[in-house]
């Protein structure tokens, strides 16, 4: 699951068969049941019904299941030269030359303009083409490498190469372009036009492995941050009678902000609260007001792990260590901790007690040094709405490259760590 779209298809598929449903399919709620809501395929949010009123508070994790990509531009397709090409955007933080001379795949939807959606998926399987990014090679690069790390590719330089195979009608200047609209019409019946009612996203050809001679490692795209949704949706899946309604939002957006109707910034999570509360025949005046400043929240998102190799950026007593368990962020934001949730001091006792209780692993850290370091989540946002919250994630090396590495030791406690703070 290389995408939020695939991830939502994934996660509900995993829910349906451990006992969950739609809540537009309940017109009642009460304890023990198990309900989600997608929306707009992109995002969604779970619950465990639990036996206390949700006026007492939720438990929630937060993760979130978009990644660090490059998505097509309205207009991408355009030949140079005898190659074809689709030009993209970049999405999120990215270092631009990672994503040059790699095996990257196409996946997403085109939805036509009478509904019909057709989806996407060419680079995954072994006898699919690939496609790539060009870069110049060593000997032609001087100039390029006088530049600053950051101004080697630009963003509009993010080209992908899609074909050199010219269509053979002499009437026609861009051939090469017109062979690859012929092929795209042919196999998913499309038009140019409809790249503009797309979402196709280029994501690294890799598969997920086991990395190290002694396989204590993953390297795969994309853990930022579908790893802690992952391990959040199994710890969900758990969970049986709740003393109070446990929650998992995985939410989209968060690498660029969280805006729009499938980011956290949106008011969709306040609608599914609500729903709980009119189906447990709870709902008053000032109700979701005091269900969110009763709850408490993991965000549930990745941690910077201390790489040997770049030791320099990270101050040793404040960092987190691959393999050492589970995270905790109580702050994050930038210099001063400008933007930050900073959790208080009794809700990051109350969670080291339930991990020591449990004899789950865990780490206190920050993001980098302090004036060099810095970052977001989701926390801000819900304790915006009154939640207590804390960022608790798992430990990430080459965090937003193409190719990301955790510890399975790390995963597993994250799995561990959500599951005793929802029981």
């Amino acid at each position: 699951m290389k995408t939020e779209r695939e991830a939502v298809h994934f996660i509900t598929k995993m829910l349906n068969e451990n006992g969950f449903c739609d809540i537009c399919k309940k017109d009642n709620l009460s304890s023990g049941d198990k309900v989600y809501y997608i929306n707009r395929d992109k995002s969604m949010y779970i619950a465990v019904i639990g036996k206390e009123p949700l006026e007492n508070g939720l438990q929630v994790l937060g993760a979130h299941i978009d990644s660090p990509r490059l998505d097509l531009k309205p207009n991408p397709l355009y030949e140079d030269t005898g190659f074809a090409y689709l030009k993209t955007h970049y999405y999120g933080g990215i270092k631009k030359y990672q994503w040059t001379t790699i095996p990257l795949a196409i996946h997403g939807v085109i939805v036509k303009p009478d509904g019909q959606k057709v989806e996407i998926a060419i680079g995954e399987d072994e006898n699919d083409p690939i496609f790539t990014i060009t870069d110049l090679l060593p000997h032609l690069a001087q100039e390029q490498m006088e530049k600053k790390l950051k101004e080697g590719i630009s963003g509009e330089d993010l080209n992908l190469l899609v074909g050199s195979i010219p269509e053979e009608d002499k009437d026609i200047s861009e051939k090469v372009k017109l062979n690859i609209l012929m092929l795209l019409n042919e196999k998913y019946g499309m038009k140019e036009i409809d790249f503009a009612s797309s979402e196709l996203e280029i994501v690294p050809a890799f598969k997920a492995k086991s990395l190290g001679f002694d396989r204590s490692m993953i390297a795969g795209y994309g853990q930022d941050d579908r790893v802690c949704a992952y391990a959040s949706v199994r710890a969900m899946l758990d969970i049986q009678n709740p003393t109070k309604t446990a929650i998992c939002i995985l939410s989209d957006k968060e690498e660029i902000g969280s805006m729009g109707n499938t980011g956290m910034e949106s008011h969709v999570f306040d609608y599914f609260i609500s729903e709980l509360l009119n189906k447990k025949n709870e709902n008053k005046p000032n109700a979701l007001e005091k269900v969110f400043c009763n709850s408490k929240m993991l965000s549930a998102d990745v941690d910077a792990g201390l790489d040997p190799i770049y030791a320099s950026v990270s101050e040793k007593n404040n960092a987190a260590f691959i393999g050492y368990g589970i995270g905790l962020n109580k702050y994050t934001g930038a210099r001063g901790k400008s933007g930050a949730s900073d959790a208080n001091a009794e809700f990051v006792a109350e969670v080291r007690n339930i991990f020591e209780k449990e004899n789950i692993p865990y780490q206190v850290s920050e993001l980098g040094r302090v004036d060099l370091g810095g970052g977001g989540t989701i926390a801000y946002i819900l304790a915006d709405k009154g939640m207590d919250v804390i960022d608790c994630g798992v430990p990430v090396l080459s965090m937003h490259a193409p190719y990301e590495v955790t510890s399975k030791f790390d995963v597993y406690c994250a799995y561990k760590a959500y599951g005793a703070f929802v029981k």
